[in-house]
C-alpha cells in the first residue's frame, strides 16, 4: 500500500456511479492488484456491479465503522477542512470536500499513515 487516495465525488450513490468510480480505479492503477475495503451500502454489492479483474471488494462487518480505514479520511477532512466553518450552499460544502480530497491525495504518506493498518497489511498479504 503506498498511500494513494482515489476518490470520486458524485450527487448519488449508486450502482452505475460505482461502476464509473471502479473503472476509474482501474484505469489510474493498471498493472495493480487492489483490495478495495468497503461498508455493506447496497451500491458496493449490487448484481449489476462491474468488477474489473485487479479490483477485489472487500465488504466490512455491519456496524463497524471503527475498522474501516475511510472513516479517518472523513475524520481528517472534518478537522482540516470543516472546523469552525460556516457554508452558505451544499455546493460550498461539496466544494469544500474536493478541496479536502485534493489536498490529503497529494501527501501519501499522511493517507498511509492514516489508512494501512496491521490487518489490512494482513489481508493483503494473505491474498
Amino acid at each position: 500500500m503506498d498511500g494513494s487516495l482515489d476518490y470520486w465525488t458524485t450527487t448519488a450513490m449508486n450502482t452505475e456511479n460505482m461502476n464509473q468510480f471502479l473503472a476509474q480505479v482501474r484505469n489510474a492503477h493498471p498493472g495493480e492488484f487492489i483490495i478495495m475495503m468497503l461498508d455493506g451500502a447496497s451500491s458496493h454489492k449490487g448484481k449489476e456491479l462491474k468488477i474489473p479483474d485487479n479490483i477485489v471488494l472487500e465488504i466490512m462487518p455491519p456496524y463497524s465503522p471503527e475498522l474501516n480505514p475511510t472513516e479517518l479520511i472523513w475524520n481528517e477532512l472534518r478537522k482540516n477542512e470543516f472546523a469552525n466553518r460556516v457554508f452558505d450552499s451544499l455546493d460550498a460544502v461539496v466544494q469544500q470536500v474536493k478541496t479536502g480530497l485534493v489536498k490529503m491525495a497529494t501527501n501519501k504518506t499522511a493517507v498511509k499513515s492514516l489508512t494501512c493498518w496491521p490487518w489490512i497489511n494482513d489481508t493483503i498479504n494473505a491474498k
